[in-house]
């Protein structure tokens, strides 16, 4: 069956929970099956896609519960991946994205991983004392959203967190740019526009953030996600940068939750994933692998002051229409 859980190497649940999200996207599955093998045994001990492969075929083709990934464990160890220290899901998912990405020899794989997953979106920075204005075009892995507005008021929802990322935001007074045109430092507008979204859309909630005395701190406030996302709905038409074929893809629904429970010094991962065969939920915790329902899944919410609690910190979306 596909849910074959994997062992905890000690400190390894963050990277045992986005293995899982990773293997159970049948997109990323059938380009991770059509990499080229390393020709020597050196250079197989040490490529991350092989690595990946090899724990996917232990997966799909043992008979046991769960599996050890100790061969792709040492091999990212190989690459400056510390073993047996506590991970950020977001900071180790985009370092297996660089190293996927990084070793894998054939364009068109890199190609189809960067339409899976890369973000594009046009930064736009415009003079509010002349025409001014600088455009420019950059890609993203996951999109960081934040909990808490400017003034340290909760976002009530998924929705208006996305809102509030995409609000353009005024630089004046220390933060004024250099405008070319006005020979001097000005107030601008900065702003961002969704120009494509992938087949796989992941959003990071922000829930760690610093505080004055350098530590970091948990915010475990209830936000809700919902189980479908349509972006034309969320943003408005100068947020965007798209055609009308392009948007009328931009209807999502989630595939995964990567929760997080404990405190920002000693927590805990876990997976939620929707099987895209059986259509039924699974929480993927390390060796423990269970059917859950939708509710099981709304528990990631999150509950103010129980930091112990299971919080959603990376939610995964898949597209409803691909084209």
């Amino acid at each position: 069956t596909e849910a074959v859980g994997l062992y905890n190497l000690g400190q390894t649940c963050c990277l045992n929970s986005l293995l899982q999200v990773f293997f159970m996207n049948i997109r990323f599955t059938r380009i991770l099956r059509r990499i080229t093998v390393p020709p020597s045994p050196a250079q197989r001990r040490s490529n991350v896609p092989y690595q990946m492969l090899l724990l996917l075929e232990k997966m799909q083709c043992g008979k046991c519960k769960a599996v050890c990934p100790t061969d792709l464990a040492y091999c990212l160890s190989e690459h400056r991946v510390k073993l047996f220290v506590q991970y950020d899901a977001a900071q180790l998912f985009l370092t297996l994205w660089n190293l996927l990405k990084k070793q894998m020899k054939e364009p068109e794989l890199v190609e189809e991983l960067n339409d899976l997953y890369m973000i594009h979106i046009q930064e736009h920075l415009a003079c509010q004392k002349c025409s001014f204005e600088i455009k420019s075009n950059s890609t993203m892995l996951t999109l960081p959203l934040p909990v808490l507005d400017a003034n340290s008021y909760r976002l009530k929802t998924l929705e208006h967190s996305l809102q509030y990322f995409f609000l353009p935001e005024e630089l004046t007074g220390q933060n004024m740019c250099f405008c070319q045109q006005c020979g001097r430092k000005a107030p601008f507008l900065q702003s961002m526009k969704l120009v494509h979204l992938p087949q796989t859309l992941t959003l990071h909630l922000k829930r760690f953030c610093f505080e004055r005395s350098s530590r970091t701190h948990k915010l475990s406030h209830p936000l809700p996600f919902p189980q479908e996302l349509d972006f034309r709905e969320v943003l408005t038409e100068n947020q965007c940068q798209a055609d009308d074929s392009e948007k009328a893809t931009w209807q999502y629904e989630l595939f995964a939750v990567v929760a997080h429970s404990g405190s920002t010094s000693c927590g805990h991962y876990c997976a939620y994933i929707r099987s895209l065969t059986e259509c039924k939920w699974y929480c993927f915790n390390d060796s423990h692998v269970c059917q859950v329902s939708w509710d099981d899944v709304k528990c990631t919410y999150g509950r103010s002051n129980l930091n112990w609690r299971e919080t959603a910190y990376l939610l995964f979306y898949m597209k409803k229409h691909p084209q």
